[in-house]
């Protein structure tokens, strides 16, 4: 079974959208870029998901 972890390799801010990236295996470029729209496009609630994720998904482990 496959855990969801915040990405120590391809993270620009926090690696939320890295690890998600790494466990769904969509191109994180792709998260990145669909992300903003979301946040330009959206009612704000993005940001405020993006900070949780921060502080409740863990690191990955260092290998």
């Amino acid at each position: 079974m496959r855990k969801l972890y915040r990405s120590q390799t391809d993270r620009k801010l926090a690696g939320v959208l890295g690890g998600i990236a790494e466990y769904t295996g969509i191109d994180s470029s792709l998260l990145r870029i669909l992300f903003v729209l979301g946040i330009l496009f959206s009612v704000g609630s993005l940001p405020l998901i993006y900070l949780v994720w921060i502080f409740v998904v863990p690191n990955e482990e260092v290998k």
